[in-house]
């Protein structure tokens, strides 16, 4: 027994003819008269008593039609919410996003996103860009913006934004007038940092052990804007990306390209590679990528 049985079955009881059923169902009038006979001989009852032209429904009948149209409808049901589904009208994606990349990039292509289908919901989550890998990793994030590079063995990902960290200081510092500062003479300064979750953290203290000194790390914080003030307030020195610094008050603070090395922020999306990704959030990838790509 099929769903067709039963939806064939149904027809059959709501004309009381085979032959109505069958212009119905638009099938002919033998493909629903076999149907409705191997259902009979599957159950081991008569479904219909032919009088005449018409048939009748049997007890039996009767029984199977209450329980057949609960089936039928709730086949039509799961159909309907499986369409709307894959027509991406509902659905639910869970994105983890660096609080620097979220408020520089985001808010616009979430809103254009949200406007396209409303009915999906979008769960975000705040967090550096270590545990926003991690969490992907584990299946409780579906998407995540990360650092480059990642595991490419684990995660699929596409990279939208190549910069490097600028050096931010007073305007009354030394080198605040400079056009570019090598890393190393930043050896004697007081660092402002991202707290250690923050894949920055790490990657500027390896930097600077690569030219033999350890920053001196004065404050941590998890917000570029709070860092940025603690520079303005003269408390210390800070490397922030591009993308940041772009939204510094330049009378307050000097931006200063950084050299000898410097550094990238590379930033990427990732998802699991070789996992099942759901309709909304293939279109999201989709989305993101194309709008990405036409972010100045």
């Amino acid at each position: 027994m099929d769903i067709r049985h039963l939806q064939y079955f149904v027809e059959a009881a709501r004309f009381q003819s085979f032959t109505k059923a069958a212009q119905s169902l638009y099938i002919t009038q033998p493909t629903i008269s076999k149907m409705i006979k191997n259902l009979e001989e599957e159950l081991g009852v008569v479904l219909f008593e032919r009088v005449g032209k018409k048939i009748v429904i049997t007890d039996a009948g009767s029984i199977l039609l209450e329980q057949a149209q609960q089936m039928v409808q709730s086949f039509g049901n799961m159909n309907s919410r499986l369409s709307e589904l894959m027509e991406l009208k509902v659905g639910h994606i869970r994105i983890g996003l660096p609080p620097m990349v979220g408020v520089t990039f985001f808010p616009r292509i979430i809103g254009k996103f949200r406007e396209k289908y409303p009915k999906i919901t979008m769960q975000l989550f705040e967090h550096g860009a270590k545990k926003v890998e991690a969490d992907v990793g584990s299946g409780a994030l579906d998407i995540g913006v990360i650092l480059l590079p990642t595991n490419e063995d684990k995660f699929e990902s596409f990279c939208f934004l190549r910069q490097d960290l600028m050096l931010v200081v007073p305007p009354s510092h030394k080198l605040a007038s400079r056009s570019e500062v090598p890393l190393i003479e930043l050896k004697e300064e007081p660092f402002l940092f991202f707290h250690e979750e923050f894949t920055l953290h790490d990657r500027i203290i390896a930097e600077c052990e690569k030219l033999g000194f350890l920053p001196d790390v004065v404050f941590k914080s998890t917000q570029w804007d709070f860092i940025s003030e603690m520079v303005a307030a003269k408390l210390g020195i800070a490397l922030l990306p591009e993308a940041i610094c772009r939204e510094l008050d330049l009378e307050r603070l000097r931006i200063i390209p950084l050299t000898s090395p410097s550094i990238p922020w590379h930033l990427a999306m990732i998802w699991r590679r070789d996992s099942y990704q759901s309709f909304a959030t293939r279109e999201w990838i989709s989305f993101a990528r194309e709008a990405l790509q036409q972010t100045p």
